[in-house]
């Protein structure tokens, strides 16, 4: 299956900013050039204007006086007031002809504009444009007065104006996504302790409560998974509850039915027994051809009575009470590899002490191991089966290994299993039955010693 590739969320966000703020410089950087483009273009018409109404001042002085020494058009006195770095006038004739031109040097800026930047620009700008206005004096138009500003001149002056701008913001916008990034890592530090907390839940720790949070999405998550916690803690408890008193009932219709056989069938395949060895004697005096079927009605009883005290071990295995869990789980894998003759071989090993547990839970282990050892020989056809008791400060852990068939249906999904599977749930524990590492099965059981203290609180009430 296709997975997206997954993002760091501080990380997405800081970019979305970056894109936003990039954006935002990118645009205030376009006003303050097209405002100084305009402003350039602005005042090349405003000087223009002026040197159009000077020269034609001057044709009016001429013609008033009548002087017929006309030095129109005469640009120095206009271009001693508005001459500026760079900037051209000139006046062009009605034939298109510039007839007199007066330019100002460009002095070479102290930190000229990038070529990038200037070709930039140019292309969007096109500056030196010429700004133009005719001179009219009595309705005759007399030419025109251009004025123009050197393009190296025009785009040193919007790189002044802008371009400083535009390096300010750039060094800026990595800050700013520095400090972007810094606060929301620091405001979705929370995001940590949701996800330990899910985990916990996961591990079925149902304890784990969050604490407050200063923000008001994260408090009310903290609030969904705190109600959530409990009531699914209330749930399981009420769950193991029910579970431990379908067991105990279990239980009981087990030892009622292990009595009905045991007082019903014994005694009655007792008398078969007790018959056939007097129906024995007397065949033996009056028809000896009856031997052979007394001895068979008598190896028959005792087979069913074999059998009867097999079942009734499995109904109602000793008290693990008054032996021990301990005694209980050795004397049970000494039954099995007594009755296996060595086409299977059981061993087990505790670690830990054992001897304070309550009854309920040492019963509940000796059923598990119980029906753990049955799968293993019965249905997956073990040659091995190693188990493995452990008590650690906060748990007590089972471990059985063979070397069956794993993929064995009925050691998967029988009666067995689903038992084991009430067992543990009703010890609040953890249970998981997956292939051997060196093939087999192996079948882990985990229980909390919460549980545990529960049932020592319960058993004491």
């Amino acid at each position: 299956m296709w997975n997206r590739p997954r993002f760091d969320l501080k990380v997405r966000l800081t970019l979305r900013v970056a894109a936003i703020l990039a954006a935002c410089f990118a645009a205030i950087s376009a006003y303050f050039l097209v405002t100084a483009d305009r402003a350039a273009h602005a005042r090349s018409d405003s000087i223009a204007a002026i040197v159009a109404k000077s020269l034609e001042l001057q044709q009016g002085k001429v013609q008033w006086v009548a002087n017929p020494r006309s030095d129109f058009p005469n640009l120095d006195p206009v271009s001693a007031y508005v001459m500026t770095p760079g900037l051209c006038l000139a006046f062009r004739g009605p034939s298109g002809d510039i007839l007199q031109r007066f330019c100002s040097g460009a002095p070479v800026p102290a930190n000229p504009p990038p070529q990038a930047f200037a070709a930039f620009y140019s292309s969007l700008f096109d500056p030196g444009r010429e700004a133009a206005r005719p001179v009219i004096v009595r309705g005759t138009k007399l030419g025109e007065a251009v004025v123009s500003v050197d393009p190296a001149v025009q785009t040193a002056e919007a790189w002044h104006e802008a371009g400083r701008l535009m390096i300010a913001l750039a060094v800026a916008l990595p800050l700013l996504c520095a400090l972007v990034y810094a606060a929301l890592a620091r405001a979705l530090r929370p995001t940590h302790m949701i996800r330990t907390g899910l985990e916990r839940i996961a591990a079925n720790d149902l304890t784990t409560r969050l604490p407050p949070f200063d923000l008001a999405e994260l408090s009310a998550i903290r609030d969904v998974f705190n109600h959530l916690a409990e009531s699914l803690d209330t749930a399981l408890a009420e769950r193991a509850e029910l579970t431990r008193k379908l067991i105990a009932l279990q239980d009981e219709e087990r030892r009622h039915l292990a009595r009905e056989l045991h007082d019903e069938f014994g005694q009655s395949l007792a008398a078969i027994r007790a018959l056939a060895s007097s129906a024995r004697q007397t065949a033996a005096q009056d028809c000896p051809s009856l031997l052979s079927e007394c001895d068979g009605i008598a190896r028959t009883a005792t087979g069913m009575m074999e059998t009867l005290r097999g079942t009734l071990f499995r109904l109602r295995p000793p008290d693990v009470e008054e032996l021990g869990l301990v005694a209980s789980l050795e004397g049970l894998v000494a039954g099995w590899n007594g009755r296996s003759r060595g086409a299977t071989r059981f061993s087990i090993r505790f670690d830990g002490a054992f001897e304070t547990l309550p009854a309920a839970v040492s019963a509940n282990l000796y059923r598990i191991v119980q029906e753990a050892l049955t799968n293993a020989a019965k249905h997956a056809g073990a040659t091995r089966v190693n188990l493995e008791l452990t008590r650690r400060p906060d748990e007590i852990a089972l471990a059985i290994d063979d070397d069956g068939r794993s993929n064995e249906p009925a050691a998967k999904s029988g009666m067995g299993l689903l038992g084991m599977r009430e067992r543990v749930a009703a010890l609040r524990g953890r249970l998981s039955f997956e292939a051997g590492p060196s093939g087999g099965s192996a079948l882990r059981v985990v229980i909390p010693l919460e549980a545990v203290d529960r049932q020592i609180l319960d058993h004491a009430a």
